[in-house]
């Protein structure tokens, strides 16, 4: 099942961002993820399995420009990510197009992504969910 979070998530959130981003300190992950929940223009969804959270997707709308689009607002994944153990099941693939069906809902046409040059994995994520590649800082773009 696929849920959008909520503040009383943060927990939740907060200990998933923390296995995607680990060199990030935990308090300074609730602290930004208690403004996301609360920000209007910026969504989280989070996927549970067995009734136990396995992975989660951030997303956003960005007003600024955003490489390789023409439309604006653009909805941007910020991060996505499925526990080690749970991934190759199309988990990934289900929170993807959740951020891309509330990037619908908020008026936009393209969704757009990035990830570090060395991020093989990242990078053949994008490509295999319909994302195409549009700089070398590795920027991917995708019509809605």
């Amino acid at each position: 099942m696929i849920k959008k979070a909520n503040i009383e998530n943060l927990e939740i959130v907060s200990s998933l961002a923390k296995s995607l981003w680990p060199d990030n300190n935990l308090d300074d992950l609730r602290e930004e993820f208690t403004g996301i929940l609360n920000d209007k223009e910026a969504a989280i969804f989070l996927k549970e399995d067995n009734e136990e959270f396995i992975g989660f997707a951030q997303c956003q709308l960005r007003h600024d420009y955003v490489e390789g689009c023409d439309s604006s607002p653009v909805g941007y994944l910020e991060g996505i990510y499925i526990k080690e153990n749970r991934r190759r099941q199309g988990f990934a693939h289900d929170l993807l197009r959740a951020c891309q069906e509330w990037a619908c809902e908020s008026d936009c046409l393209e969704f757009a992504s990035d990830c570090e040059l060395d991020n093989l994995d990242s990078l053949a994520f994008h490509l295999k969910m319909g994302f195409m590649e549009v700089n070398r800082i590795i920027c991917f773009k995708k019509e809605l």
